[in-house]
C-alpha cells in the first residue's frame, strides 16, 4: 500500500469512521472510499461490506474484479441509565463485541459492584457525553425513564447520528418527550430516528428479556440499517 494512502486510512480509522481500500486484482491500483459515490460501479458492495464487516470481492459489469479491503470501528453501545435492564445489556452487549459504557448520574444506581466490569460513568450525559464522543458507529440507549436525564443524552445521540438512538417508555411516554425535544429545537425528522418503545416487539416482559429484545433491535440497526422497525 502507498504510504500517502496508508496516512489517509490511518487517519480516517483514528476519527472512528468506515473505509475501504478497494485494489483492482489485475493491476494491482488502490484507492481509499468513505463514502461512496452513486457513480462508484462498487458503491452498493462497499455498503453492504461496511454493514457486515467483512472484507469481500466484487466484480463490475465490465468484468473488472476488486478487493473490497473494509476497516469499520468497533461498535459502541452507550446506555444511559444504571437500571435493572442495563445489568443483563452491558455484558450481553460485551460479549457481541461492543465497547460498552453505562452512564447515570444517580450514584445509587450506578455502583461498580452492580456492574462489575463495565465502563460506568457516573455523571450527567452533558458533561459525560462530550468526552465520550459519540459517533454513527455508536448505539445509544435511554433507560433512566427519566426526562431530566434521557432528553439531553437523546439529543446528544441524534445530533452525533449514531446508528441506534432508543428510548424506554409508552408510546403516551414518547408523545410527550416529541413535545420536550421539539422544544429544544430537535427537528421532527431527527426525533423519528428514535425507537421508542425501544425494543423489538417480542412481547418481552422482565428486565432480561427486555434487555434481549433491545440487542436485537441495535444488532439489526448495524447489520441491515435499510430496515426500520
Amino acid at each position: 500500500m502507498r504510504l500517502d494512502l496508508l496516512a489517509e486510512l490511518n487517519a480516517v480509522r483514528d476519527a472512528r469512521r468506515a473505509a475501504c481500500i478497494v485494489t483492482e486484482l489485475a493491476s494491482g491500483d488502490q484507492r481509499l472510499v468513505i463514502e461512496p459515490e452513486a457513480s462508484d460501479p462498487f458503491a452498493e458492495k462497499i455498503r453492504n461490506a461496511f454493514a457486515s464487516g467483512k472484507s469481500t470481492t466484487a466484480e463490475s459489469i465490465d468484468g473488472k474484479a476488486v478487493f473490497l479491503n473494509v476497516h469499520v470501528p468497533s461498535p459502541r453501545l452507550v446506555v444511559l441509565g444504571a437500571v435493572h435492564v442495563s445489568q443483563t445489556l452491558a455484558p450481553m452487549a460485551a460479549t457481541l463485541g461492543y465497547e460498552v459504557t453505562v452512564l447515570d448520574p444517580r450514584t445509587a444506581f450506578a455502583a461498580p459492584e452492580r456492574f462489575p466490569g463495565v465502563d460506568l460513568v457516573a455523571e450527567w450525559p452533558d458533561v459525560a457525553l462530550p468526552r465520550l464522543g459519540l459517533d454513527p458507529f455508536t448505539a445509544f440507549a435511554a433507560l433512566t425513564h427519566d426526562p431530566k436525564i434521557d432528553d439531553p443524552g437523546l439529543s446528544a445521540a441524534l445530533a452525533a447520528g449514531c446508528f441506534y438512538v432508543g428510548a424506554l417508555g409508552s408510546r403516551k411516554t414518547h408523545a410527550a418527550r416529541r413535545d420536550r425535544l421539539a422544544a429544544t429545537g430537535v427537528k421532527a425528522a431527527d426525533f423519528d430516528r428514535i425507537r421508542a418503545p425501544i425494543g423489538l416487539p417480542i412481547g418481552a416482559a422482565s428486565p432480561a428479556e427486555i434487555a434481549v429484545s433491545i440487542m436485537a433491535e441495535i444488532t439489526a440497526a448495524l447489520r441491515k440499517p435499510e430496515i426500520r422497525a
